[in-house]
């Protein structure tokens, strides 16, 4: 008589008197597994499954989702913006290159100092000033002229002793001025023992295209026509008339070179001693001064073009 397993279960027994093994049930209306191709992949991650626990999906963009969530759209969202971005920096950066720090002998463009310069002037005059400075303008000087400037190339010796200033003498082209006379006349302000150098304060030294290309320089003197004043010192306010300093520029305004100003009473040469030195003054980091009182001496960085204000006209730091 066959065994009867615990399950309940009957066994045959065979003629050897072992047990057969009890064949297998199949699920009802199960027949051959087959592959099918149209298989929805989605479904089977529609339904928690156990048999699929700890599974990632397949795909990497599924693969990508299913691991980090949320943070998978916040992706491609940071790097829209982050393009873009990027794309307006370099747009607005390309627009806002400076133009170069030196001009070179030939003709260059200006101004040099086009980002964020330090600016200073002396104002705009009077009407009474400027009347008495008119008379003289269409024969001493050209009004305006061409816009750029070109290097005066000499490399002059060391006037004084202290710590060395090096600066470029720079004239516009077009205003039919001699550019060494120029920057002689420069030279010989700075060199004079009553302009900044006095006791040892400091020397000077002219340098040439080659220095001003490799910014090798402390500061330059430029001449300008009135008519490009307002180009070479913008927003400072000279109306054409006064001179200005303008980033490492002390530009001398063309009209006041050749005809100084009413309270000078035709000593040109003085108020050109003047001009350099006030306007070099702020280069080297000064600022401007009162009249201390009638008839003291006017201190070199009070604005003399503008008028005396009841001081004696001075050209130097240390007269």
């Amino acid at each position: 008589m066959g065994a009867r397993p615990a399950d309940g279960r009957s066994v045959s027994v065979r003629s050897d008197g072992r047990a057969r093994p009890p064949a297998s049930r199949a699920p009802a209306g199960s027949g051959p597994l087959v592959a099918r191709r149209d298989l929805d992949a989605s479904a089977a991650y529609r339904t928690p499954d156990p048999r699929y626990a700890g599974r990632e999906p397949r795909g990497r963009v599924r693969r990508f989702v299913h691991r980090y969530g949320w943070r998978a759209y916040a992706v491609p969202l940071l790097t829209v913006a982050t393009v873009v971005t990027l794309g307006d920096l370099a747009a607005n950066g390309a627009g806002a290159q400076p133009t170069p720090v030196a001009s070179t002998s030939p003709s260059s463009s200006a101004p040099a100092e086009a980002s964020v310069p330090v600016a200073e002037g002396e104002g705009v005059p009077d009407a009474a000033e400027r009347a008495a400075a008119a008379p003289a303008r269409a024969e001493n000087y050209v009004e305006k002229g061409a816009g750029s400037v070109s290097v005066v190339d000499v490399t002059s010796p060391v006037y004084g002793t202290g710590p060395l200033k090096r600066f470029v003498v720079e004239i516009e082209d077009g205003i039919r001025v001699d550019g060494p006379a120029f920057a002689e006349a420069v030279r010989g302000t700075l060199a004079d023992p009553r302009s900044w150098g006095h006791g040892g304060r400091m020397s000077f030294q002219q340098v040439g295209s080659t220095a001003a290309a490799a910014h090798q320089y402390d500061f330059k003197v430029t001449l300008i026509s009135p008519g490009n004043m307002e180009r070479y010192c913008p927003g400072v306010g000279t109306g054409g008339y006064t001179s200005c300093r303008y980033g490492e520029r002390a530009v001398i305004n063309l009209a006041r070179w050749a005809t100084a100003v009413p309270d000078y009473a035709g000593d040109i040469a003085t108020y050109r001693h003047y001009v350099i030195n006030h306007e070099v003054g702020h280069a080297l980091g000064n600022g401007h001064q009162q009249c201390p009182a009638p008839g003291a001496v006017a201190p070199v960085m009070q604005q003399q073009t503008l008028g005396l204000r009841g001081c004696v006209k001075n050209a130097w730091p240390y007269p």
